[in-house]
């Protein structure tokens, strides 16, 4: 039986507090935690909101099954992202086993969907209400226009935003400032992380100005990017450019690194303020020991961990390296 109310009496709700629990029933078993500013639709019921989640997650992450009525489970150990478009806002983070059913594919990315309930405390009303979520044909809009003056119950993007003055556009959370942004600039929300925003715009560049990006590398990926998402970076090859502080050994208080292994303490990727930990081979060793602290460096390194434990610093594996002037 779906817990869905009928689309007539559903309403629009956004999740208030980040981690906030979905649940099976009203009082039964905890299914999933949710992202603050996620939006869902539902309905009060037996003094909870019965709300259905819908995003997108990656095909590769999900396989078919027949159990409780569900056609989908997540299939990725310990957990997968579900977004509210491909490679949009995050909407809720579903752990292995995870039931879905399937709405639609698109390329790598499967639009699913689930019912069950929030408790009100973590939901605010965002709207008025609208029809249930879910794919529609193409067809011109034959609704009547809204009367002069009344509100307006379009429902909303969350994936697009405007700046409300001029926005200072920063490289990383906390970190240097790139530039700056005009009011009713269209943005879309790649990603949310705290207070913090990552944003994609669309604009023009004098082609002499650019050069390719190297062929299977990504740059411009910031930690504070792995830390908000360390499963979509898992396995990436990245350039960055870090500053040297010094070579050490690993032991228990880096649970991420086998013990005895050799890495480098980095700042960065600059001009970030935080650290990271570069594996290195032992071959590398002799040469990195000469290296003078503080000297830049540009590195090619692939992701072993988005977020080590105990202090959160990314762990990376040293492909290349190069000082730089």
């Amino acid at each position: 039986m779906s817990l869905a109310a009928p689309a007539a009496a559903q309403q629009r709700w956004r999740v208030t507090n980040d981690g906030a629990w979905f649940y099976q029933t009203v009082s039964g078993k905890r299914l999933a935690r949710l992202a603050r500013g996620a939006i869902l639709s539902g309905v009060a019921q037996d003094g909870a909101i019965a709300v259905t989640v819908e995003g997108w997650i990656f095909a590769a992450s999900v396989g078919p099954t027949d159990r409780d009525g569900y056609n989908l489970a997540v299939t990725r150990a310990p957990e997968e992202n579900l977004r509210s478009a491909p490679a949009g806002a995050l909407v809720a983070k579903l752990a292995q086993g995870f039931l879905l059913s399937r709405v639609d594919t698109t390329g790598r990315w499967v639009h699913v969907r689930r019912d069950g309930f929030v408790t009100k405390d973590d939901l605010e009303p965002v709207g008025e209400v609208v029809e249930s979520p879910g794919p529609r044909p193409l067809a011109q809009d034959s609704s009547p226009p809204p009367r002069a003056g009344g509100p307006d119950t379009t429902p909303t993007d969350p994936t697009r935003a405007l700046p409300t003055h001029r926005a200072t556009v920063y490289r990383a959370p906390d970190g240097p400032a790139l530039g700056a942004l005009a009011p009713e600039t269209p943005l879309r929300i790649l990603s949310r992380s705290g207070e913090w925003s990552r944003v994609q715009f669309e604009g023009w560049v004098k082609s002499a100005d650019l050069q390719p990006a190297p062929a299977g590398v990504l740059v411009g990926v910031s930690a504070a990017e792995l830390r908000a998402d360390p499963q979509r970076y898992t396995g990436q090859v990245l350039k960055w450019t870090v500053q040297y502080i010094a070579l050490e050994t690993a032991d228990d208080m880096r649970p991420d690194i086998p013990d005895g292994t050799p890495y480098v303490l980095a700042r960065g990727p600059l001009p970030e303020r935080g650290f990271v930990y570069i594996v290195i081979p032992e071959a590398r060793k002799a040469d990195i020991a000469k290296l003078p602290p503080l000297v830049t460096l540009g590195v090619t390194v692939r992701v072993r961990v988005g977020r080590s434990r105990y202090i959160g610093n990314p762990v990376v594996e040293l492909i290349g390296v190069e000082a730089q002037p």
